[in-house]
């Protein structure tokens, strides 16, 4: 009987030891099955370092919430627009995506973007609105609908060689007319007074000066005002330095790579180039250069080129919901995309920059303290961006004016023949 009792009792204890596995196994298939997946798409935006921080950062996130997983794929630059074109005709965009400054508006008018308002809401809520550099959230507004959140801030700012100065006994130039006379001065035994590309890099040396003169490509209803007299002011004004013969002669046919290496290497002593710039070169030579400030147009006017670089939501996304709390996690807590990723772009939140990384960079530091009060964007006289922007900075134009100044040809048909390009993507 003692047996048959404790052969029962054992029968009893692996059914039920069974039946909790088999319980165990329902919870977790659960579990499993109630774990969103998100497509996080990611631009490079800066050196090797880059990607394996943001990888980091979305593990981090999914530790953090067990019940979202974040799949994360870096986006090289080269064919992005196709990439992202391919993806939406196909169905097959991401949840989210960084991307171009104008990616998120000129998605939004094919309908592929889902408005962030309500992300936009629960941070003006928190108060955490306030944290974004000013401007920079209503810049990505379109009507009633943010199309994105703000996460960088590119423009171009002017850098020079403080010994090829010295040595010459010229102080720094404030102003258009200093800067000139400057670059006469220092152009002599082999070097220039600065250089240029004939890229898209290149041709922001076109509309930061523009900017720079209370000039610009659009009036307030979106209007082409190309031939105006500040922008041909602009454009004299490069047309001159490179009459002067102080432009080294090999810009046009650059590319950005190549122009930075020139200044780099002493060939030049003054460059237009983004905030970061001096990453490239190498920790013990940094000091060598500084930055110039905002320069004085001959009006009295000072800006320079911008871009806000954002982060959006695709349309064809299923899970609204938990791209939210992403976003609003990825906004908050991606300061090491710039102090360990070197971004070489400046943060669009205020308070990234008092970080040391930040503070200790005597470059970046007087850009965000000088030049970025007088960024304007490329449709600045508009009161937000739009779509036909990406095709104006992105279809060639202003590279082919940009090389046939930096080539010394006549600027008057220059400029007609890139005033009826312009016309055209207008049209289009």
């Amino acid at each position: 009987e003692m047996i048959r009792l404790l052969s029962a009792t054992s029968t009893g204890l692996r059914r039920l030891t069974l039946g909790l596995a088999a319980a165990s196994i329902v919870t977790l298939g659960s579990a499993a099955q109630a774990q969103t997946t998100i497509n996080f798409w990611d631009q490079i935006w800066g050196p090797a370092e880059y990607i394996d921080t943001a990888r980091k950062l979305v593990d981090q996130f999914n530790k953090e919430h067990p019940e979202i997983k974040v799949e994360y794929r870096s986006v090289p630059w080269a064919n992005w627009y196709q990439t992202y074109s391919s993806a939406i005709a196909a169905g097959t965009a991401p949840d989210l995506s960084t991307g171009a400054g104008y990616q998120a508006v000129q998605f939004h008018d094919m309908g592929a973007i889902r408005p962030v308002n309500d992300v936009i809401a629960d941070m003006r809520t928190s108060g955490d609105l306030q944290d974004f550099v000013p401007g920079s959230v209503d810049r990505l507004r379109v009507g009633n609908d943010y199309v994105a959140v703000p996460w960088n801030i590119d423009l171009r700012v002017w850098f020079y060689n403080k010994d090829l100065f010295t040595q010459a006994n010229i102080k720094p130039p404030e102003t258009w007319t200093e800067l000139r006379e400057a670059a006469k001065a220092l152009t002599k035994d082999g070097r220039y007074g600065l250089v240029g590309s004939g890229d898209t890099g290149g041709s922001h040396y076109l509309l930061s000066l523009i900017l720079n003169n209370g000039g610009g490509l659009f009036n307030n209803k979106r209007e082409l005002t190309f031939k105006t007299d500040r922008n041909r002011e602009a454009l004299e004004f490069m047309a001159q330095l490179v009459k002067d013969g102080s432009v080294h002669p090999a810009s046009a046919g650059y590319d950005s790579d190549q122009r930075r290496r020139a200044f780099l290497q002493g060939q030049a002593a003054m460059i237009l180039d983004g905030p970061g710039f001096l990453d490239t070169a190498p920790a013990d030579q940094r000091s060598r250069y500084g930055v110039l400030p905002p320069l004085k147009a001959p009006h009295g006017d000072q800006g320079t080129i911008g871009w806000v670089n954002n982060i959006m939501v695709y349309e064809q996304t299923k899970n609204p919901e938990q791209v939210k709390t992403f976003l609003k996690w990825w906004s908050k807590n991606q300061k090491p995309l710039f102090t360990e990723g070197r971004v070489r772009s400046l943060p669009a939140r205020a308070s990234f920059s008092s970080d040391p990384y930040f503070q200790q960079d005597p470059a970046r530091q007087f850009v965000t303290v000088n030049y970025v009060p007088v960024l304007k964007g490329t449709g600045t006289a508009t009161e937000a961006i739009f779509a036909k922007l990406n095709a104006v900075e992105g279809e060639g134009v202003l590279q082919s004016l940009t090389q046939e100044i930096l080539q010394g040809k006549d600027l008057a048909p220059a400029m007609t023949r890139a005033e009826e390009k312009l016309k055209s993507i207008m049209r289009d």
